[in-house]
């Protein structure tokens, strides 16, 4: 091949690579086969299965952990161990409330909740432990759709700590 055969050659190349390259100049206007987006990197619209929990940034209040979305606080009215006391120093990860108590038992705490959290009409799913460390797991659901709560008890020498997670789709504290 001769040189100006390899220059032309080189220049079809670099002129079908820019060309490529620009933004396209005519209207282009979705038609009823091609999906809408709501947002840049959102999923079809027709897709039905995807939480609007898990789509949407968090409300005020509100944080995404790796549990779920929870809310920052705990209503009023939830149910709370006797002597326990806020100790978000000892916090691991967000949480809607840290607390502490002193000299009760993990197994003592975990039948307590499960029982009080029956009563405020949340169904438990699983009650686990002791685990390794001595710590139990509760998880419940609330009658309101999609609302789920956590409550982590870990025994910590003279201190059982009780982490809560009131899930985002529960009540507004």
């Amino acid at each position: 091949m001769s040189t100006s055969s390899r220059r032309a050659a080189i220049t079809v190349v670099l002129a079908i690579g820019l060309a490529a390259c620009q933004p396209a100049t005519g209207s282009l206007t979705p038609d009823a086969s091609t999906p809408a987006l709501s947002a840049p990197g959102a999923a079809p619209s027709s897709v039905a299965s995807l939480s609007v929990e898990a789509s949407s940034p968090p409300l005020a209040g509100q944080t995404d952990t790796e549990w779920g979305r929870i809310w920052d606080s705990l209503p009023a009215s939830f149910p709370r161990y006797a002597g326990a006391a806020p100790a978000e120093e000892a916090a691991t990860g967000p949480a809607s409330a840290v607390l502490a108590v002193q000299g009760a038992e993990a197994k003592t705490i975990a039948d307590w909740m499960r029982s009080r959290l029956e009563q405020a009409t949340y169904s438990t799913e699983a009650l686990s432990g002791p685990l390794e460390d001595g710590s139990y797991v509760l998880e419940s659901v609330g009658s309101a759709p999609g609302c789920r709560v956590s409550v982590s008890i870990t025994p910590l020498g003279g201190l059982t700590m009780v982490t809560l997670r009131y899930g985002a789709s529960c009540p507004q504290p």
